[in-house]
């Protein structure tokens, strides 16, 4: 699937992944491909991120922390969600 996530100041990520994990207000839940689609708010928490490979610009890779080789984490204050068509959009702050 694919996953943008989105800043006011930049788009932080965009690419294929495997699966995301993100901090909703009733906890964390965790996408995967073919999700049915949804719409959530996000509170103040760890984004963490699936995927084969990342390519990320150096101004950017400074806000994301390496948990292994195919696994990065983002902390983000609050944002939303949306899952559909196997698109994951993510509007972060």
């Amino acid at each position: 699937m694919i996953l943008e996530i989105v800043s006011p100041e930049a788009k932080l990520f965009s690419g294929e992944v495997t699966s995301v994990t993100l901090p909703g207000v009733d906890g964390s839940f965790q996408i995967l491909n073919n999700h049915a689609p949804i719409v959530s708010i996000l509170e103040k928490g760890t984004v963490k991120i699936a995927a084969p490979g990342f390519n990320f610009s150096k101004e950017i890779a400074s806000k994301f922390t390496r948990v292994n080789d195919q696994t990065y984490t983002l902390e983000i204050e609050s944002g939303t969600i949306e899952m559909k068509d196997n698109k994951v959009i993510v509007l972060v702050d």
